[in-house]
């Protein structure tokens, strides 16, 4: 049995989503064989979550992997995080002591694979581990000038690389990443997550939503990495969508308030608004299976465009509902305009109302993206066979080139 050290400097549980896709990881990985230990980061949590005794019952996933805290000087709940001086110095404090204790933990502990997202995690790793022994998953890009050449470093370092999508997998080969030791895994699904949800009519309720309306909904955060998700263009575009109405699942709250003001702005009426807040991420495929439409209306940034693979995007193809999204390369490589979706040029308000209106109208369309797209996710993009992929791989005598994961 392969023994697994899954490292990662994050709140668990957390409120966003990685923290969901670690802990569907991890399970998966246990479930292939692995012997899994996720390593995760002793952080100040916020009031809501650190009240939460069990996260594998919070995530809906079995304690088939066991999970360590690892020490750190977290000082950035306390700080002022509107200026900038203390924000940085707290974020690299944190940092700097989780990888400190995290290298001596490691010095005492072996395994076969060093399993991590975090890019300073890999560079730390190449210090004390072979290399073969070295797993990386990066979501994105590094920006800077410094971040790139860390970067380059860490995918010369890591005998595996698991971008998770083909752009990012691209990107990373060009910085110098041995194509051989390079395979897109995209994010995806815990199948069982989205067995015997209820259907629509009951599902809407159990949150109590009306049962007629025509509704639209977005899940997730409303702002990732500081970027806009696009739900202002959404609302926008609601305003020519007669009787619609929209379905918020998620936060921050503060981004939230800002949405809710601009529906009230746009003369739009306040009882077609839902806004449902942050729910417990086993929640989520209850609220979705109470939409008519998932939208995911993200704006044109190089990260959503290229390197982001949103696990909303897989939940809604779950779902069994029908989907409207911008069109992205990294949107597109999973879902088929007309096939499994619709896909809308990113920001265009006229053309992502006018899909909508077509939704609305054509309730066959709506069923049959709805129905390809859950056939789609559930043949390609599962957890399971994510998991099983990354440990052939791992486990292969020698480096295969790889361009998905699923496929």
């Amino acid at each position: 049995m392969i023994r697994l050290l899954y490292l990662a400097n994050a709140r668990i549980p957390t409120e966003k989503a990685h923290g969901l896709q670690i802990m569907q990881n991890c399970e998966a990985l246990a479930d292939q064989g692995a012997q899994v230990t996720l390593w995760a980061a002793r952080r100040v949590n916020t009031p809501e979550l650190r009240s939460i005794a069990d996260p594998w019952a919070h995530y809906g996933v079995k304690p088939n992997f066991r999970l360590r805290r690892v020490p750190c000087l977290d000082l950035q709940s306390w700080a002022n995080q509107n200026v900038a001086l203390l924000r940085r110095g707290t974020f690299f404090l944190q940092y700097a002591t989780y990888l400190l204790l995290l290298g001596l933990g490691l010095l005492g502990t072996p395994a076969e694979i060093y399993y991590t997202r975090d890019l300073p995690t890999v560079l730390l790793l190449s210090l004390l581990k072979s290399r073969r022994s070295i797993a990386y998953e990066p979501h994105r890009l590094s920006k800077s000038g410094m971040g790139r050449r860390m970067q380059a470093l860490a995918v010369r370092r890591a005998g595996h690389t698991f971008p998770v999508t083909p752009h990012l997998a691209a990107a990373l080969i060009e910085l110098g990443a041995d194509p051989a030791r390079v395979q897109v895994a995209h994010d995806g699904i815990r199948a069982a997550r989205f067995a015997g949800v209820p259907d629509q009519l009951a599902a809407r309720a159990q949150v109590g939503w009306p049962e007629e309306a025509f509704i639209v909904g977005y899940v997730g955060r409303l702002h990732t990495m500081s970027m806009d998700k696009g739900v202002g263009t959404l609302i926008q575009a609601l305003k020519q969508v007669e009787g619609a109405t929209l379905a918020l699942v998620g936060g921050p709250e503060d981004r939230a308030a800002v949405l809710r003001q601009q529906w009230l702005d746009s003369g739009l009426p306040a009882d077609q608004l839902l806004d449902a807040g942050q729910v417990a991420p086993d929640a989520v495929p209850l609220y979705l299976s109470a939409f008519d439409v998932c939208a995911m209306p993200f704006p044109w940034t190089e990260h959503f465009a290229y390197h982001a693979s949103p696990i909303k995007l897989f939940e809604y193809m779950a779902s069994g509902r029908a989907i409207v999204a911008s069109d992205l390369p990294a949107v597109a490589d999973v879902v088929q305009d007309g096939e499994s979706a619709l896909l809308v040029p990113p920001g265009d308000v006229e053309v992502l109302a006018k899909a909508i209106i077509r939704l609305r109208d054509d309730p066959v369309l709506r069923q049959r993206l709805a129905d390809r797209a859950r056939q789609q996710v559930l043949d390609h993009y599962t957890w399971a066979s994510r998991a099983a992929m990354i440990l052939s791989a791992i486990e292969s005598p020698t480096p295969k080139t790889g361009s998905t994961s699923e496929r």
